[in-house]
C-alpha cells in the first residue's frame, strides 16, 4: 500500500460529463471524486456502458465533439487538465499521462509499421533519435514479451495476432515512461501467462518509479492482484469505493456482491452463475433515484423515490458506499444519512454474500507455482456425458502460411498449426487453450475455411461424418448451417455499415431462406434478451456500442442460425462479469437443451473451469496435453500446463 502521506498525483473533483446521442443528452458521469497517489493502483471496475472507458478519455481530454463536461475539476501534479489548450495538452499526453486502448485493432494506423507508430511518441517528447531511439523501442518491445522485437519493430499491425498487438499498444504507452498511465483493459487480449508478465512488468514500474495506475478492467482476480483501492461504477456513477482488501473482504453494496456470485469456477459446474438480472438503464434517463434499484433483490421503497447519497466510510481513505442498506453491512462507523443519524453495526459473522479468502495468496504466491487440488470425482461431474456421439473429428491437421512475397520466389511456409488431431463430441464443450501466437485462431479459421491464399491446410476435418475440406465434401453452405463462429474482436467482425438488425439478418436470409420475415424477427427478438441488449439495438451500428456489447452483437449473430457447432473464439473477453455469467448460462443451457457443442478458445480458465468438458493445451502448434477439464486442471501432467495455470490469479 502507497503512504499516507504521499501527496496525490492525480485529483478528479465533482467530474461531470455529458454526450449527446440520437435519443438526446445522456449523462455519462456523474459526480465521480477519487484521487490516486504516487506508486497506486486505482481500478475502475463495472458492467459495459457504466462509464469507465468514459472516464479515461475525459482525463486524456480525447472526448468526441458530441461530450460536453459539465463540471468537476482534473488535476495532475496541481497542474488543472481542464485550463490547458489542446496544444498544451499535446506536451502532457505520452509523456506525462498515458493510455493503453481496449481494442488495440481499431487503435494502431493500419498502414504504418510498428516502429514508426512507437517512435512518435519518443520524437515528440524526448531527445532520443535515430539507433537510440529504435533501440528504445526494441527495448520495450521485448520488455512485454514479444518474440523477435526487431521483426515486430518492421511489421505492420495486420501481421500480428490479437494479443500480439496487445501487447504492442502497451509498449507505445510506456515507451516514454509517464507518470500516470490510464490502462483501459491492459490484459483483455493475453493469454494468462503473458497477463501475468505484463502485471508484473507494470508492478515493477511502479516500484522503481512510483508511477501511478488507473486500471479500467472487469477482471475481477487481475484488481485484485493489482489494485490498492477499488471503485465500483454502475451507470455513470460510484457506487463503491473501498480499498482493495476490504473490497475482496467483504463487499458491501448489493451489485458487488452480485458480481462476486457471478464469477464461474468449476464448483459451479453444471449449474446457473448469479446473473444479475435486466439491464444497465440507458444513460438518456431523467434518474432522481437509485439507479441500481430495478435490478437490486434488496429493493426498498425509498430506493424508487430519494437520491442515494455517497455513505462515507470513516476509518478507511476517501471510501464510500452509495446505498440505503449501508447501516447493515459495514463497519461500525457514525454517519450522517438524508439528515439522519444512524449507527452502523458490524455482523456477528461474515456475510454469507462474502467472498471465502482461501485463496488469499497474491499474485507473486500464485505465479510461483501451482498447487495442485485434489482431482475431484470425474463421476460426480454434473458435465459429465457417457458415450457422447462424436460430431467433430479432426486429424493430422496442419496449416502454413506463405512466407513467400512474390510468384518469382521459391514457395516457403511457416507452419503455425502442425498435426493437431482431436474429436469433439455432440452437446459437449472442448476449450482450446495456450499462449497467442500458438495457433488456436490458425485452427479455428481453418475449420471454418477463412484463411486467405496465402494460407495451406493439410489434414481430415469430418463433420457429421462428412469431410469438410476434401474432396466429396459436404456442401459450403449446409457447413456454415452446421458450424458458425464467435470472433475475438467484435469490432472488426462487425460490418460497420450495417445496422444491428441487418446484421443479425444476413446469416438467416443467406443459410436459412426457407424461414419468414415473421420468423426472423421472432427470434431476433428472443436473441436479444437472451444476450443482454436492448430492443432498439436493432436499429444503431455497430460504432455506438461499447466493446462488450459489440461482443454480445456477435454472439447473438452466431447463435441466429441455430448451429450444431460454434467455434468461440475469446467469447467473452470483452463482456464484464455480470453479462458473462448471463453468455455463460446462455450457452449452457442451450447446450442442454439443443445439443449444440463449443469449440472454446480462450485465456479465461475460469470460463474454462465452469463449462468445459475436455481441455485441449496448444503450444507451438502441437496439442501438448488432452483430458477432462478435471483433470488437466487440477491435476496437469505437461510442464507447460502446470506453467500456464501457476499463472492464473485467483480471487
Amino acid at each position: 500500500m502507497t503512504s499516507s502521506n504521499l501527496k496525490a498525483v492525480l485529483k478528479v473533483q465533482d467530474l461531470s460529463m455529458n454526450l449527446y446521442t440520437q435519443s438526446g443528452w445522456a449523462q455519462a458521469l456523474n459526480a465521480l471524486c477519487f484521487d490516486i497517489r504516487a506508486g497506486e493502483t486505482f481500478a475502475l471496475v463495472g458492467e459495459s456502458g457504466c462509464g469507465k472507458s468514459m472516464t479515461a478519455l475525459t482525463l486524456m481530454q480525447l472526448l468526441p465533439d458530441v461530450a460536453q463536461v459539465t463540471r468537476g475539476q482534473v488535476s495532475l501534479k496541481e497542474q488543472d487538465l481542464f485550463q490547458l489548450s489542446e496544444r498544451q495538452m499535446q506536451a502532457f499526453r505520452g509523456r506525462r499521462i498515458s493510455i493503453i486502448f481496449q481494442e488495440p485493432a481499431s487503435s494502431l494506423n493500419p498502414v504504418m509499421r510498428i516502429g514508426a507508430q512507437m517512435q512518435e511518441a519518443l520524437l515528440r517528447h524526448e531527445v532520443l533519435k535515430g539507433a537510440a531511439c529504435k533501440a528504445r523501442c526494441i527495448e520495450w518491445l521485448e520488455r512485454v514479451g514479444l518474440s523477435e522485437p526487431e521483426r515486430r519493430f518492421e511489421q505492420y499491425p495486420f501481421e500480428l495476432s490479437g494479443g500480439q498487438l496487445q501487447r504492442v499498444m502497451i509498449a507505445m504507452a510506456l515507451v516514454s515512461e509517464p507518470d500516470l498511465l490510464i490502462a483501459d483493459e491492459p490484459t483483455t487480449a493475453l493469454d494468462v501467462t503473458l497477463q501475468a508478465q505484463v502485471l508484473k512488468l507494470l508492478k515493477d514500474l511502479q516500484t522503481q518509479r512510483g508511477m501511478s495506475m488507473l486500471l479500467i478492467t472487469h477482471d475481477l482476480a487481475v484488481v485484485k492482484d493489482m489494485a490498492h483501492r477499488v471503485a465500483l461504477m454502475y451507470a455513470g456513477e460510484m457506487v463503491e469505493v473501498r480499498d482493495a482488501k476490504d473490497f475482496f473482504k467483504q463487499a458491501l453494496h448489493p451489485y458487488s456482491k452480485l458480481l462476486m456470485d457471478s464469477l464461474p469456477d468449476f464448483e459451479r459446474r453444471g449449474a446457473d452463475l448469479a446473473a444479475i438480472k435486466g439491464q444497465v438503464p440507458p444513460l438518456t434517463t431523467e434518474f432522481t433515484a437509485c439507479r441500481f434499484a430495478p435490478r437490486c433483490p434488496q429493493k426498498m421503497p425509498q430506493c424508487d423515490a430519494t437520491p442515494v447519497p455517497m455513505v462515507e466510510l470513516k476509518g478507511e481513505r476517501a471510501a464510500g458506499v452509495r446505498c440505503f442498506l449501508a447501516q447493515s453491512m459495514a463497519s461500525p462507523i457514525s454517519q450522517e444519512v438524508m439528515g439522519l443519524q444512524v449507527q452502523l453495526k458490524t455482523p456477528s459473522s461474515p456475510s454469507k454474500d462474502a467472498p471465502k479468502d482461501s485463496h488469499e495468496n497474491s499474485y507473486e504466491d500464485s505465479a510461483k507455482g501451482h498447487t495442485k487440488e485434489p482431482t475431484p470425482d470425474l463421476q460426480a461431474d454434473p458435465l459429465a456425458a457417457q458415450e457422447p456421439h462424436a460430431l467433430l473429428a479432426v486429424k493430422d491437421l496442419r496449416v502454413s502460411y506463405s512466407l513467400t512475397r512474390t510468384w518469382l520466389q521459391s514457395q516457403r511456409y511457416y507452419e503455425a498449426v502442425r498435426g493437431v488431431s482431436f474429436e469433439l463430441h455432440k452437446g459437449q464443450t472442448l476449450a482450446l487453450v495456450g499462449e497467442s501466437g500458438c495457433g488456436k485462431t490458425s485452427l479455428a479459421k481453418a475449420l471454418i475455411q477463412v484463411l486467405g491464399r496465402g494460407a495451406k491446410v493439410q489434414g481430415q476435418v469430418r463433420l457429421k461424418g462428412q469431410e469438410v475440406l476434401n474432396q466429396g465434401r459436404m456442401s459450403a453452405l449446409q457447413a456454415k448451417r452446421e458450424m458458425q463462429i464467435i470472433f475475438q474482436n467484435p469490432f472488426a467482425s462487425l460490418n460497420p455499415r450495417m445496422r444491428v438488425l441487418d446484421i443479425l439478418e444476413e446469416g438467416m436470409i443467406s443459410l436459412h431462406p426457407e424461414w419468414s420475415s415473421a420468423q426472423r424477427l421472432s427470434d431476433i427478438g428472443v436473441l436479444l434478451d437472451r444476450v443482454g441488449l436492448p430492443k432498439d439495438a436493432l436499429k444503431r451500428f455497430p460504432h455506438e456500442f461499447s466493446g462488450g456489447q459489440r461482443q454480445r452483437i456477435a454472439i447473438a449473430r452466431a447463435l441466429a442460425v441455430k448451429p450444431s457447432l460454434i467455434i468461440c473464439d475469446e467469447p467473452t473477453s470483452a463482456l464484464d462479469v455480470s453479462i458473462q455469467a448471463q453468455i455463460l448460462n446462455l450457452l449452457r443451457e442451450l447446450q442442454e437443451t439443443l445439443g449444440v457443442s463449443y469449440l472454446l478458445i480462450t485465456h479465461n480458465i475460469s470460463v474454462v473451469s465452469y463449462l468445459a468438458h475436455e481441455v485441449a493445451v496448444m503450444h507451438d502448434g502441437v496439442l501438448v496435453e488432452q483430458a477432462s477439464a478435471a483433470k488437466v486442471l487440477h491435476s496437469p501432467s505437461h510442464p507447460y500446463t502446470q506453467s500456464l495455470l501457476a499463472s492464473v490469479p485467483r480471487i
